[in-house]
């Protein structure tokens, strides 16, 4: 039987292959709990050292990336990007009665790509004017995908996650779950949200990404590159920002930043930053 630091050492090098997510030196308890977690999802019952090793020879690899991926999120975080997405970026594209295609690209369980397609209902209803956009929504973990598709949400009355420019009824039907307990509240994403997200499984990590180049007007990569090496980071952002158009639009997580990209964009607010040269 491996010893616990072994066995941790081989779980950071198995994720770091698969997805390239470094994990601080710090979450032994969490690596713990999550082996536990890999073992339900495997429905494996043999011993955890031959698991890992048959997941080193390509089996049970999605089971492993969902158990050890974290997915936190919720609708409208860091709202204020959101507020430049509907009165900047949506108004420009709206004048020049463009499509906008956008692409988020850490979507866990779909709050983030949703609040996108809210945000472009807000602001084709401000213009009075239709919007034509579509937005993709990626993640490594298909567990939170299909959640995010299902579009299924519990919802508090006294939660601040939509900005007061959002009415969440607008957007979602509610329903109400009652057991003995308590009451719970569920809302679900009405159609006209759906319909303009395509989910799909993308890894950051990959060498490459399956869009075409300047594609996009807008992505999203935030609160992810937490999770990567200072270097890796870079990679990610590089070839994010090849699929970038020109004046496209990067919105980045509160703790992130652009690295080498800086000398190839124009700040536009809080980790908000307009491409203005492609790479060299």
């Amino acid at each position: 039987m491996l010893d616990n630091n072994v066995l941790y050492e081989k779980v950071k090098n198995i994720l770091y292959s698969l997805t390239g997510i470094t994990l601080a030196q710090n979450k032994d308890i969490m690596i713990s709990n999550r082996l536990h977690k890999l073992k339900r999802n495997a429905n494996y019952t043999g011993e955890i050292e031959d698991l890992l090793k048959a997941i080193e020879n390509g089996s049970y690899t999605m089971e492993f990336i969902n158990s050890f991926t974290t997915n936190k999120t919720h609708f409208f975080r860091e709202d204020f990007h959101f507020t430049d997405l509907k009165n900047r970026v949506l108004v420009d594209h709206a004048k020049k009665g463009q499509e906008i295609k956008m692409y988020c690209s850490a979507s866990s369980t779909g709050e983030e790509p949703y609040s996108m397609a809210m945000t472009v209902l807000e602001a084709q209803e401000e213009l009075g004017k239709k919007i034509n956009a579509s937005i993709l929504a990626t993640d490594i973990d298909t567990n939170v995908l299909q959640y995010a598709a299902n579009g299924i949400y519990r919802y508090s009355k006294s939660s601040k996650e939509f900005p007061e420019w959002i009415k969440p009824q607008k957007y979602f039907k509610k329903r109400v779950k009652k057991n003995l307990a308590s009451e719970e509240i569920l809302i679900k994403v009405k159609p006209e949200l759906q319909k303009m997200i395509t989910f799909q499984v993308n890894n950051l990590n990959d060498s490459s990404y399956p869009f075409e180049k300047n594609y996009f007007d807008v992505i999203f990569c935030r609160n992810v590159l937490i999770y990567f090496s200072s270097t890796d980071q870079n990679k990610i952002l590089k070839k994010l920002f090849s699929h970038l158009k020109m004046d496209g639009t990067l919105y980045l997580g509160h703790s992130e930043n652009p690295h080498d990209l800086i000398n190839y964009v124009q700040r536009a607010g809080q980790n908000i930053f307009i491409k203005k040269k492609e790479l060299s």
